[in-house]
């Protein structure tokens, strides 16, 4: 078994930041449209599986907290600007051999930095994503939170790799 820390640092791994930039301008873009062209809490049916739902979360994922008076808003806000930070330090800290953990960390701070645009700006986050089958509804999302799910999937793929090595 070889030393991990011992393998080289990654050459430019801030370079992966233009992902974050990309996740951030599709993000706000989208969101940007959708609010625009959407009636709010008005599906438009895509598919018969898929609405372009708009819809406004103050909480979190699934509405997490989304009932309270909005001190949330700056819970939420301060989560994802230390989770930022905390993310950007680890991507400028990988070893050559983490080729999966770069993007994965850039996904995901490209969808914290988002939805945080969202809560400064509006008090909530803005979700049009709307899957639903058999009258069952998943929560409605957007292009921040694909993000963050894909860079966590990343995370995981990645783990699950170094474990076996």
């Amino acid at each position: 078994m070889t030393d991990k820390s011992a393998a080289p640092p990654m050459h430019k791994p801030l370079r992966w930041l233009w992902l974050a930039a990309a996740v951030i301008v599709l993000d706000l873009a989208t969101k940007y449209a959708a609010s625009a062209w959407l009636s709010y809490a008005r599906p438009v049916e895509v598919l018969p599986f898929f609405n372009l739902t708009l819809l406004h979360n103050p909480g979190a994922a699934f509405s997490f907290l989304a009932g309270h008076p909005g001190w949330q808003r700056w819970f939420f806000a301060l989560i994802a600007i230390g989770a930022s930070i905390g993310l950007t330090i680890w991507l400028r800290r990988l070893r050559a051999h983490e080729v999966l953990l770069a993007p994965a960390l850039a996904l995901i701070i490209g969808g914290a930095l988002g939805n945080l645009f969202d809560r400064l700006v509006h008090g909530y986050v803005v979700d049009f994503l709307s899957f639903h089958a058999a009258g069952w509804y998943f929560p409605a999302f957007n292009v921040a939170d694909i993000g963050i799910t894909l860079g966590a999937a990343g995370l995981i793929l990645e783990s699950i790799r170094d474990a076996r090595r």
